[in-house]
């Protein structure tokens, strides 16, 4: 039992924020029911996002509702706070939250005093100081910029079949993803798989039309799933009259056109980046210790080093891998491994609160499954490597099992199944950023104006 009263505070609504915050509803029921334990969690959007499934749904194989997860839902025994924690005083165990109602009321912030805290604020894109790239480039990071992208993408095609113009349509049929982690391969894939099977109802648009660029900075892409399959994965690629360009880096992006490091131009409407994550700003805005990469450093108990009360995981956190053989070995920043911490931080949390022993974070990364569009992926699990539709299956299975409560598991099998029974959607509803457009219009006001240039 909980000697005294605690407020432990969830700084973040992903993966381990939404995991640790349910695990914790379990752990220490009583304790919630009596009084004697209030969670709160601060999270941006009222839902976690289920991040493996983005490409899927960007291809219009999974439906958006069905990514995300409602927090108030899941967390029902939590108090859930829509905003960010823009600072934290672990010293004075405060934090300060910019929230919809503070901004609402013009107040700018409030404090909120807690007991424990745990930092799992996830992860936002790493994006260097390229020309153009603020004002062109497309990110993929969350729900809305996958369907954002999905509509981006079947509007470009729209313009491409109704131009005259060739430079515009030519523009308008290229598309470069900057990245070949799994985010640029898995949308890239999925996406080039929707837009061949589009084409067939447009009739002055083919598949050969449309130019598709991956470009990497390294020697490889996928290094998740080893070296054999990552090059097994360019050769499928290019199979498919994708372009992958190893050793390349995008150097500009300005007017829409895509200049590389080896000297190539496209002019294009579509740059989409990829390029990996670094962590939340909050964690630099903090008074707890950070190792050189700006993670916040971490024990193998997954309590940030040097202090007490204060926990962490996922993304932002660095986690001693136990199971490595190299010493100071950290654990990879991916779902696999943040999905696990939550679970072992929500259980700590509860031992510490209860005088009880910590348990050690101890998990040996088993390998990792991508897709490459529909029927085609790659995966290396316990040392076995699969590619094709075995990979591709083996995808879908262990993410439907991974993704989180029994609701969105039948949703999402419901889908998959009436997928294979009928046609694919290819509608843009690109209206959707802007609903209130055409009322203003209508009203005598002006239309909004897209920055990126979609329509």
């Amino acid at each position: 039992m909980v000697k005294e009263r605690a407020r432990i505070l969830v700084v973040g609504g992903g993966y381990v924020g939404m995991y640790t915050a349910l695990r914790l509803q379990k752990k220490l029921k009583r304790e919630i029911r009596r009084g004697q334990v209030e969670i709160t969690v601060v999270s941006p959007d009222p839902y976690m996002t289920y991040q493996p499934f983005l490409p899927e749904a960007a291809a219009g194989s999974i439906s958006p509702r069905h990514v995300v997860v409602p927090l108030r839902r899941v967390l029902d025994q939590c108090r859930v706070v829509i905003g960010e924690a823009t600072a934290i005083d672990h010293a004075k165990r405060t934090a300060t939250l910019s929230t919809l109602a503070t901004e609402e009321e013009g107040t700018g912030a409030e404090e909120l005093s807690y007991d424990e805290l745990v930092l799992a604020p996830g992860s936002i894109s790493r994006t260097l100081p390229i020309p153009g790239l603020a004002d062109h480039g497309i990110g993929f990071k969350t729900v809305e910029e996958a369907i954002g992208l999905r509509n981006h993408v079947i509007e470009q095609m729209d313009i491409a079949s109704s131009t005259r113009d060739p430079a515009i349509r030519d523009a308008a049929l290229t598309f470069v993803f900057v990245g070949g982690g799994y985010a640029g391969v898995e949308a890239l894939g999925e996406l080039e798989d929707m837009a061949r099977y589009a084409v067939r109802y447009y009739h002055n648009v083919d598949a050969d039309d449309m130019k598709w660029i991956l470009v990497e900075a390294s020697n490889r892409i996928l290094p998740e799933v080893g070296e054999e399959m990552g090059t097994y994965t360019v050769t499928q690629l290019r199979r498919r009259n994708i372009q992958v360009l190893l050793e390349t880096r995008l150097e500009s992006c300005v007017d829409r056109v895509a200049v590389l490091s080896d000297g190539q131009r496209f002019p294009t409407r579509t740059l989409v980046w990829t390029a990996g994550v670094k962590p939340h700003p909050v964690i630099a805005a903090t008074d707890l210790p950070l190792t050189a990469h700006g993670r916040l450093k971490c024990t193998a108990e997954l309590t940030i080093e040097g202090t007490t009360h204060a926990w962490a995981a996922g993304d932002a956190a660095a986690v001693p891998d136990v199971t490595a053989d190299r010493p100071g070995t950290e654990t990879a920043p991916n779902a696999q491994h943040a999905v696990r911490q939550a679970k072992i931080l929500g259980d700590n949390i509860a031992h510490s609160l209860r005088d009880e022993p910590l348990e050690t974070y101890a998990h040996k990364y088993v390998g990792s499954v991508a897709s490459l569009g529909l029927h085609k992926g790659v995966a290396q699990v316990y040392g076995r490597k699969l590619k094709g539709y075995p990979a591709w299956f083996m995808h879908r299975v262990y993410h439907l099992s991974r993704v989180p409560t029994f609701n969105r598991k039948a949703r999402v099998l419901a889908e998959w199944t009436l997928a294979g029974l009928f046609k694919r959607e290819i509608v843009s509803l690109g209206s959707l950023e802007h609903p209130r457009a055409e009322f203003e219009l209508a009203a005598g006001g002006k239309p909004p104006h897209d920055p990126k240039g979609s329509n």
